[in-house]
């Protein structure tokens, strides 16, 4: 006789934003052990009639209720090759002196593909460089999945928060396995007190992207009402 748990329908929200399902709880429980569900992942239970992350549906919370493996190595920088950090755009024309020293107020983080970077609403204090791999930035709205830029090598994210420390306007996620260089606030303060000649050219560099991506912003919004206005 089958299990009133087991005969319950689940459905999967996955990377390729296509909802999978409706699964019984031991293919679920393969597609955990298998990975492709993670603890991030949004699963919909019909006995519930709802949305959660797979780590807060209670049939499967104990596969996750382990502690993760940090998903961050976080080591000073400073071993990471100077010519290495001209891959991110605002520091291509620093020379390598410059860049050695800047490294030295930076944390490698390794994550793996997946992985939650940054979660919106969460009070962040730091800004991560893109070194190697690729990363989405996302909203969920309505519980649906909305990917507002996917970033790679040479891109840069959470500069608000590095100024701010407020809280995190969207979800990043790791599309692949990444390699990032993260400078906190308080790493960044120090910087701009003992080498502010290094520090300069950062926040020049940040002002610029920004302005682009404000622009790109306004342009958008503009041919929406346009499209809006055509269509009326």
């Amino acid at each position: 006789m089958v299990s009133e748990a087991t005969s319950i329908g689940f459905k999967v929200w996955a990377v390729d934003n296509v909802v999978y399902g409706p699964v019984e709880l031991p293919e679920l429980v393969r597609w955990v052990k298998a990975e492709r569900v993670t603890a991030d992942t949004w699963v919909f239970s019909e006995k519930d009639d709802g949305w959660a992350k797979a780590a807060e549906v209670p049939e499967l919370q104990l596969f996750f209720h382990r502690k993760p493996a940090p998903k961050a190595v976080g080591a000073v920088a400073s071993g990471v090759p100077p010519a290495t950090l001209r891959r991110v755009k605002i520091f291509a024309d620093m020379p390598d002196a410059d860049l050695a020293r800047f490294l030295t107020f930076m944390e490698v983080q390794t994550v793996q593909q997946w992985t939650s970077i940054v979660n919106q609403g969460d009070h962040g204090d730091a800004m991560f460089l893109v070194l190697e791999g690729e990363v989405r930035v996302r909203l969920m709205i309505e519980n649906r999945e909305t990917t507002l830029v996917t970033l790679s090598a040479g891109d840069f994210f959470g500069e608000v928060s590095l100024f701010d420390q407020g809280p995190r306007s969207a979800d990043v996620i790791a599309n692949t396995h990444a390699v990032l260089l993260k400078i906190s606030h308080e790493a960044f303060t120090k910087l701009s007190k003992a080498a502010p000649e290094l520090a300069a050219p950062v926040l020049l560099g940040i002002g610029r992207t920004l302005t682009g991506r404000i622009r790109a912003d306004n342009k958008r919004y503009r041919e929406s009402i346009m499209f809006g206005r055509a269509s009326a």
